[in-house]
């Protein structure tokens, strides 16, 4: 397992378990894997650390690699399932017990407890004891006819390790302070400190970039790196993601699985700028990055050493900024699945009628955040069914004029021989100076009716898209309209 590094090829790994989703901070670190391993032509190696054969599920390592494909991430090797190398792990124990750098310990938790206590009492600091360092070859054949299953721990030699981390600089332990830490538990299974050490060293991974989390166990694995005759990585710890109250990103600040961004309705490329800047500035914040551009520029010397924070509004704003300066053509292809989902999506829209469909995006898409909010301001121009606001409708639709005036706009449209923007302003300003009322009366209520919001962008543009035909269906539906506020009532 010992590998030359001396070609100066660039090897990273980004290892998720699969306990549960791939969330913000876990895809920091494949991004930054990833744009270290391309910007340096390397390999960005995926290893899937499933050891924890309890909670680990098959979905779970599934929705992690679709989470990485959203975003844009491709891999060079893998994915590795640490759950098919368990073999691996366990005679790369053994050996180190036969070189003497690691040894059997038949001690319970329930023994090591009644120590640790005992020792606590005492107002000493415990760590592990080495109570079975030197056991007798005898007493641990008793042990073993006893039914007692033994551990691997490893004996921690004396001296300081240190290493040079590429984001926080020179860091130095001494080992008295760290206990012989296990390696292969009472059940054959392998710690987290042996099965990650074993995989760097298989798949010769030169760079190894995460979270500053992992600190505390690099020394150890660099002990372990050492006593394998392996080259030691080269480690770069990312800072904490923090939540707006400066507090480490939890649940508790919403939720933080990347594919709930993607149901959202963010774009990818806007998640991966927003994702890669915390903690990592390409140049400008106001400008978008292609990936190839951040591929570029990336380099570990900028990543900062202070923690970043989540902010929800700078990502809206990248996406925002995103669905207005995408192609037309770019942002129809994005927003297919999310017209599909509501029933709005027709071949026809992009055959006969995309010239038409790119004119409802581009005079709609300024007011959008998300793709959802985007697929929701096109519906009504697409579909026949429109749906109410409640505070809309009792805000704007319920004064008493409105049951002539509306009547009488509507067969002042319905005159119209070429419905235009421009002709029908005219229109509906000459009706509310012949019935001496203010024009925004009559466009507020008719917005409501035709797009079921009290917001829009330019209601006679918007008129125009929509269609006489709709617009006319729509006026008259004045009495459906209102009926929505009796159902909030009732309910």
């Amino acid at each position: 397992m010992i590998h030359d590094f001396t070609s100066g090829i660039v090897r990273v790994r980004f290892a998720p378990s699969p306990t549960g989703h791939l969330h913000v901070g876990a895809l920091r670190t494949a991004l930054f894997n990833w744009l270290f391993a391309r910007h340096h032509e390397g390999a960005f190696v995926l290893r899937i650390e499933d050891t924890d054969v309890v909670r680990s599920s098959e979905e779970m390592s599934r929705t992690i690699l679709e989470a990485l494909r959203w975003v844009g991430l491709d891999w060079d090797e893998g994915p590795v399932y640490q759950s098919q190398r368990f073999e691996l792990y366990r005679e790369a124990a053994r050996v180190l017990v036969d070189k003497g750098l690691a040894y059997y310990c038949f001690c319970t938790p329930e023994e090591i407890e009644k120590r640790r206590q005992e020792t606590q009492a005492r107002g000493e600091h415990w760590k592990y004891d080495r109570h079975c360092l030197n056991l007798p070859e005898k007493t641990k054949k008793e042990l073993k006819e006893q039914g007692r299953r033994a551990a691997i721990r490893f004996l921690v030699p004396d001296g300081l390790t240190e290493f040079n981390d590429l984001i926080h600089g020179q860091i130095k332990v001494e080992n008295r302070n760290l206990e012989d830490f296990v390696l292969l538990r009472g059940d054959s299974f392998p710690t987290y400190h042996l099965s990650v050490v074993v995989d760097d060293i298989d798949t010769k991974i030169t760079y190894v970039i995460r979270g500053d989390d992992h600190i505390s166990n690099t020394p150890k694995q660099i002990l372990l790196y050492q006593a394998f005759g392996a080259p030691v990585p080269r480690f770069a710890h990312l800072p904490l993601i923090l939540g707006p109250d400066r507090k480490k990103l939890s649940k508790r600040h919403g939720d933080t699985s990347v594919l709930s961004f993607r149901d959202k309705g963010y774009l990818p490329l806007a998640f991966f700028n927003f994702i890669a800047q915390l903690s990592w500035s390409p140049g400008s914040e106001e400008k978008i990055y292609t990936i190839e551009e951040m591929v570029q520029k990336f380099s570990l010397d900028r990543v900062s050493k202070g923690s970043p924070v989540f902010d929800l509004k700078k990502l809206e704003w990248l996406n925002s900024r995103l669905i207005n300066e995408m192609p037309v053509g770019e942002l129809i292809v994005d927003l297919r699945p999310w017209l599909k989902k509501y029933g709005l999506w027709s071949e026809e829209l992009v055959k006969s009628q995309k010239g038409w469909l790119e004119k409802v995006i581009n005079l709609v898409r300024s007011r959008s955040r998300t793709l959802m909010d985007l697929s929701e301001m096109i519906a009504p121009f697409i579909s026949d069914q429109v749906d109410y606001e409640p505070g809309a409708v009792e805000k704007y639709l319920l004064k008493p004029e409105l049951d002539w005036l509306l009547p009488a706009l509507r067969k002042d449209f319905q005159a119209l021989e070429k419905f235009e923007a421009q002709e029908i302003e005219k229109i509906l300003r000459d009706r509310a100076e012949q019935a001496g009322v203010k024009a925004a009366v009559l466009i507020h209520a008719l917005r409501v009716l035709v797009v079921g919001r009290a917001v829009s962008p330019g209601l006679f543009e918007v008129l125009e898209l929509i269609g006489k035909e709709k617009v006319l269906a729509r006026i008259a539906k004045l009495s459906e309209a209102r009926k929505v506020i009796n159902k909030t009532e009732e309910g």
